[in-house]
């Protein structure tokens, strides 16, 4: 048997699931930019500004699509970090 004779640490399966068929960073910050502006998209405006257009575009009307879109970005960037931090991109490549 071999053993891994890099000294970086094993990629944790969380990093893994975020960035699974990611390889370049550039992509993964795009991934984490289209998050954070769906989950901006999410905000139940409907129920704070009382317009048509803003009814006609924003079609959330709950909380609970912000609620699910909050931790899945904070996840992108603390996956993002973690590959910068262990210089997993080099990796990857």
């Amino acid at each position: 048997m071999t053993e891994e004779t890099t000294s970086s640490p094993k990629m944790p399966i969380w990093v893994l699931l975020a960035f699974s068929n990611l390889r370049k960073r550039k992509h993964a910050i795009i991934l984490i930019w289209a998050s954070i502006l769906f989950t901006l998209y999410c905000l139940p405006l409907v129920k704070f500004v009382d317009n048509d257009i803003v009814s006609t575009l924003f079609l959330i009307d709950d909380w609970s699509w912000i609620a699910f879109m909050i931790p899945i970005s904070i996840w992108y960037l603390l996956s993002l970090r973690w590959m910068d931090k262990n210089n997993a991109w080099e990796q990857l490549a």
